[in-house]
């Protein structure tokens, strides 16, 4: 698609929280703040004639390979949100998009997600192939600590085993990268969720999964880990 009348280099969206977008005590899920971090990267990536469909043209696609997610306060069920986003830095096949959310003139939270340009017929890195001279580089950090690679534990004291079902399964056919983090909430000690105490997320997407994967979710308190036949996945560490 060609580059849009409407596209600015610092993109903004507005959102209310909606019932279905929160936990029982009435705050907002840290799955939905992916998906909403998600919605409002695509929708500046349509924009500036970066998404999905343009890059499907010459056969490449973004992967996620990491992100993290650190949270001052959560925002709850009515509250009118505003994201932010901007391009951190994008050279070769690599790329550090940013996003902050704010209610009012508040910072509630700050995210850096690093992707990678994969040539979606080789399955290898690929230079971006269309033009983006046209997104400024804001060279402004969201996040007061830079993402990460996860160290992983030698030892996990839990494990539970899920299969990749239909519901998980995204239009580009494989898990939704949201779905990975939701595995790992749904087997994490439930007060530690709800009590609004869990200040930063580190997620580092190792290998995609696809529909009836079977697939371990090996934890401690603060650490996931998610393999599929002895092959790690997906990590994220938790900090309180």
């Amino acid at each position: 698609m060609p580059i849009s009348s409407n596209f600015t280099s610092i993109y903004k969206q507005n959102f209310e929280i909606g019932f279905q977008h929160c936990y029982p005590n009435g705050f907002l899920k840290h799955t939905e703040i992916c998906n909403l971090f998600q919605i409002v990267a695509g929708i500046h990536a349509d924009l500036g004639g970066i998404s999905y469909l343009d890059m499907q043209q010459h056969n490449q696609a973004w992967v996620l390979s990491r992100m993290r997610i650190e949270i001052s306060k959560l925002p709850k069920w009515k509250d009118v949100i505003t994201i932010k986003t901007w391009i951190k830095t994008l050279e070769n096949s690599r790329s550090i998009r940013c996003l902050e959310m704010y209610l009012n003139d508040e910072k509630l939270i700050g995210c850096e997600t690093f992707w990678v340009v994969i040539n979606t017929t080789t399955r290898r890195p690929d230079n971006l192939a269309l033009p983006h001279s046209h997104f400024e580089k804001y060279d402004t950090d969201s996040i007061a600590q830079p993402i990460q690679k996860i160290t992983i534990p030698e030892v996990f004291t839990n494990k539970n085993e899920r299969k990749i079902l239909l519901s998980d399964i995204d239009i580009v056919n494989h898990a939704n990268n949201v779905k990975y983090l939701e595995w790992c909430l749904d087997v994490a000690n439930v007060e530690m969720v709800l009590s609004n105490s869990i200040n930063a997320l580190n997620l580092n997407y190792l290998q995609e999964l696809n529909y009836n994967d079977t697939i371990e979710i090996q934890h401690n308190e603060n650490s996931f880990l998610i393999t599929k036949e002895g092959k790690n996945c997906f990590a994220l560490e938790i900090e309180m």
